[in-house]
């Protein structure tokens, strides 16, 4: 690719990212909405046609790297794994 061909993927990179931040706010705000009026009808399951909307509380156990680092930094040490990969980036 030549320079001018390089800038111009790089410009239509940017406003493809730019397009996709967008849209991701925009379904976000959707979602918010929909959160909402499941909020006000009090319930967390709602059919709306062919769709089965649920919005419900979800418990999950996470393990604690930052509390078990600080207590057995040894044994976090020992269990370290290293990797490898590349990270692709561009500046302006």
């Amino acid at each position: 690719m030549t320079q001018i061909t390089l800038t111009h993927r790089i410009e239509e990179l940017n406003d493809l990212e730019q397009m996709i931040e967008e849209l991701k706010a925009e379904a976000e705000t959707i979602k918010d909405q929909i959160k909402q009026e499941m909020s006000d009808r009090g319930t967390d399951e709602l059919v709306v046609g062919d769709y089965v909307i649920r919005y419900t509380q979800v418990l999950t156990s996470k393990f604690n790297t930052k509390s078990f680092k600080e207590d057995y930094l040894d044994l976090y040490k020992a269990y370290l794994k290293q990797t490898e990969s590349r990270r692709f980036t561009i500046s302006h």
